[in-house]
C-alpha cells in the first residue's frame, strides 16, 4: 500500500495518507464538490483498513471547513475508528489555533456525535 498525498489549493487541505498509520489533513476544505475530491481518500482508507497499522493517529489541523466537508470528515472518522474491530488503536488530534472557538467548537461536536475522545491541541 502507497502513500496517498493532495497538495492543498486556496479551497482544498493538504491530506497525507500514510500506511504506517499516520492520517494527516491540514488547512482549509470549502469545495465544490466534495464527493468527487475525497473519493479517493475514502478509497485509500477503504484499503487500509483491511490491515491497519498498531495506532492510527488521525492529525486534524483545519482553519477552515464547510458543511459538506464537514460530513466527509464526520464519515472519513466513523470509517477510522473500524480498526478497533482489528484489535488495533486510533488517536484523533484536533488542532486549533488559540482564539478559534469556532474551530475548537466543531471539534467538540465532532468528538460527541462520534462518541470518541479527541485530544485537543492549542496551536499559539
Amino acid at each position: 500500500m502507497k502513500e496517498l498525498k493532495i497538495t492543498p489549493t486556496k479551497t482544498s487541505p493538504e491530506i497525507i495518507l500514510s500506511p504506517e498509520g499516520s492520517i494527516r489533513i491540514k488547512g482549509r476544505s470549502i469545495h465544490e464538490n466534495v464527493n468527487e475530491f475525497f473519493a479517493p481518500v475514502e478509497k485509500w482508507v477503504a484499503e487500509y483498513l483491511k490491515i491497519p497499522a498498531d495506532i492510527t493517529c488521525v492529525d486534524m489541523i483545519l482553519e477552515y471547513f464547510n458543511s459538506a466537508s464537514a460530513k466527509a470528515f464526520i464519515h472519513l472518522l466513523e470509517q477510522i475508528k473500524h480498526v478497533s474491530l482489528k484489535n488495533k488503536k486510533y488517536i484523533i488530534n484536533w488542532y486549533y489555533e488559540d482564539g478559534d472557538e469556532d474551530i475548537l467548537e466543531r471539534g467538540e461536536y465532532f468528538s460527541s456525535i462520534l462518541e470518541v475522545p479527541f485530544t485537543f491541541i492549542k496551536l499559539s
